[in-house]
């Protein structure tokens, strides 16, 4: 060959790409209110999957889904993953797993896309601006439940390839996708799932997407690691029945005193978590972590402002983004049998259960912090010398993940954020808990990588969730680089 001839030849090729990744994207700015209608209709499903009444509207919701992947070919099923007990003994259907595939073409790379598309509860005298299952577009932003968590995201990885599609280009990797129906309350059903397509669907998948996440700031994101989530119930029981504090106050001694008292004894003022052995199983910061966290775009007043606050635990960038992150926390949710409505009531209750987590990182065992934490309080406990009686059980057990930033995946993840923002995204961890992560990493041994395109200030689980129609749509740009990127990695880098 002509050596002359190999830079034109070249510039042909790069030309080629760059002008495909420019039709795409004008196809995806041409379908915009499409898109944004698309997202209407989802977001109007009331897909409360903590809501037994609702589950109907969950059903209909996968088979929504079910119908807006099937006109795209491929192969579309709606998994029946069984039922589920309910606290009663009576059992109610599981809402289905919708699994999809386009593209089986061994020489090329194999992703599967996770999304849900449940959502929160939701009701407008909960203090939301408008109503907050009809999509309302205010100064650009799509407020709505599930909006950002997650049913613009799933939309938008459906649209990428779509775009591929409807341009008659061929997909750079083949896309098979995961939906669910149960994330919001712990994805009942899908480990057996996942487990049992093990050999099956997930057998030739290479790497895994999740994008139920968002940006810690206005600067894009790929996420590498999520807290694990230990959640427990504390239960003190004393008379057999609620007493009337005026007759019997001072004469028993109250199941809510001990239960304040053990509480109490979690955590310190400072955030110092005080049961042994939690803190000394956290591998201690390392120079190129504070490194990383210091390059991150975080403004701490930004964030005060937001979450309503004047001080807050921390009062520098690096300690806050490392305790929200990659040191473990003790919160308390709540008391159950307290008296908590309006008015008056002069009770002793009987029984009290407060209810709290610890969010856990990688080098901690739920398995070792069950034992740690009721061990320690039965000690507390006893040292109350209390005639009542204590219960500790934990209820979840979800384990953290934690991805090598260094891995093929987050490299394609880098190049296709540059390509559509023009910007270097920082690189982040979760403190919440995205427990499929580590299932998916568990048993399928596949490589995972996590993209969110919610906005940072988007109030997921919160009144008005919104997603920016910005993030939405150049959020499917952004999926239509990455395919792209993906197709690039070397057989070897798997």
């Amino acid at each position: 060959m002509d050596f002359l001839v190999l830079p034109a030849i070249l510039l042909v090729i790069s030309t080629v790409h760059a002008f495909q990744y420019t039709e795409l994207v004008r196809y995806i700015d041409s379908h915009q209110e499409e898109y944004v209608e698309a997202l209407r209709d989802w977001v109007a499903i009331e897909s409360d999957s903590s809501n037994m009444l609702k589950r109907p509207d969950l059903h209909r919701m996968m088979e929504m889904v079910a119908q807006k992947l099937r006109p795209m070919g491929g192969n579309v099923e709606l998994v029946d993953i069984g039922e589920q007990e309910l606290p009663n003994g009576q059992t109610i259907a599981l809402p289905k797993v919708v699994t999809a595939q386009f593209g089986n073409d061994p020489n090329k790379h194999t992703v599967c896309v996770y999304g849900h598309v449940d959502v929160q509860p939701a009701k407008l005298e909960d203090g939301w601006a408008t109503d907050p299952y009809n999509l309302t577009d205010i100064k650009g932003n799509l407020y709505g439940r599930g909006a950002s968590d997650n049913k613009a995201p799933v939309l938008a990885w459906i649209h990428a390839v779509e775009a591929y599609q409807a341009l008659n280009m061929e997909l750079p990797v083949n896309v098979k996708f995961v939906i669910e129906g149960m994330e919001e309350t712990g994805s009942n059903g899908l480990d057996a799932m996942i487990l049992a397509q093990r050999d099956t669907f997930f057998s030739d998948v290479d790497y895994i997407i999740i994008s139920d996440c968002g940006w810690l700031s206005r600067r894009p994101a790929l996420t590498y690691g999520t807290r694990g989530n230990c959640y427990f119930y504390a239960e003190v029981e004393g008379p057999k029945q609620d007493l009337h504090s005026g007759v019997y106050g001072g004469t028993v001694i109250e199941p809510m005193t001990d239960l304040i008292g053990i509480l109490d004894t979690l955590i310190s003022p400072s955030g110092k978590i005080l049961i042994p052995g939690i803190r000394e199983a956290v591998a201690p910061l390392s120079d190129e972590e504070w490194k990383m966290y210091q390059d991150i775009q975080f403004d701490l007043d930004n964030y005060k402002n937001k979450i309503g606050v004047n001080q807050l635990m921390y009062s520098n960038k690096v300690d806050l983004l490392a305790h929200m992150w990659r040191y473990p926390t003790v919160s308390i949710h709540g008391i159950e049998g307290a008296f908590s409505d309006p008015g008056t009531k002069t009770v002793i209750p009987a029984k009290v259960i407060a209810k709290f987590s610890i969010r856990q990182v990688p080098n901690m065992d739920p398995a070792l912090v069950k034992k740690q934490v009721t061990d320690y309080l039965h000690l507390v406990f006893a040292k109350r010398k209390s005639p009542n009686k204590l219960k500790v059980t934990m209820v979840i057990g979800a384990k953290p993940w934690l991805a090598d930033t260094q891995h093929p995946l987050y490299e394609a993840g880098k190049a296709a954020v540059k390509r559509v923002f023009d910007v270097d995204p920082d690189l982040i961890r979760e403190g919440g808990t995205i427990p499929i992560a580590r299932t998916f990493q568990d048993v399928t041994r596949k490589s995972i990588i996590m993209m969110p395109i919610g906005g940072f200030d988007d109030g997921l689980h919160s009144q008005n969730e919104k997603i920016s129609r910005y993030n939405y749509i150049e959020g499917t740009k952004l999926f239509v680089a990455y395919l792209n990127e993906v197709s690039q990695i070397k057989k070897s880098g798997v």
